[in-house]
């Protein structure tokens, strides 16, 4: 029996066309019952009325949505990262720790589906994924492909009489050049 704003009127009264009686209101006489076309012509009316005011609410509530929504285009051949849901990266991806990253690979764009999905090329690693993405779970890559990077070092530690290869990686930031030393079998990946 709430006013709702999106139909300006309570569900109760949408519904069956009347206001609900309460305990209080049992004793008011309403109006003369409707009989024949005129039930028909006042339901009619009522339910386009109501369509008007939902589809007034739909709109407004579409506006605040699209106010921190950006939209995204691709073209064909650019590059671009592949988002990674926490519950289906392992999966899907083989990454299981809680410090994986949140985008992997760097994949080319083949075809534009629709207005929001795009083909992607995937390598045969990922033979069983679908290579049809929606834009939400593609992110664009902003990294020259051409920009080579000499190592500039290389460490091995040991682990348990495994040799694992480190190496420093340069990564490009608002705040200038960052340096970090990686697993050198993450980096090919």
């Amino acid at each position: 029996n709430s006013y709702h704003s999106s139909i300006k009127c309570a569900l109760f009264e949408a519904l069956y066309g009347r206001r609900c009686r309460t305990p209080i209101a049992w004793t008011e006489v309403g109006k003369d019952k409707l009989l024949g076309p005129e039930i028909v012509q006042e339901t009619t009316d009522k339910i386009v009325q109501r369509k008007e005011r939902l589809k007034v609410a739909r709109d407004r509530q579409k506006s605040y949505a699209d106010k921190r929504r950006k939209p995204l285009e691709f073209s064909v051949g650019d590059k671009v990262l592949l988002k990674v849901s926490p519950r289906k990266g392992v999966v899907r991806f083989g990454k299981r720790s809680k410090l994986s990253p949140r985008y992997v690979g760097l994949f080319e764009i083949v075809e534009r589906i629709g207005p929001v999905a795009y083909r992607l090329r995937l390598p045969q690693e990922l033979v069983g994924v679908h290579d049809t993405f929606h834009v939400s779970n593609l992110k664009k890559c902003l990294a020259d492909v051409n920009l080579h990077v000499p190592l500039d070092e290389v460490k091995v530690n040991k682990l348990k009489r495994r040799w694992i290869p480190i190496v420093k990686v340069r990564w490009n930031s608002r705040r200038g050049p960052e340096f970090t030393w990686e697993q050198e079998d993450e980096m090919k990946r």
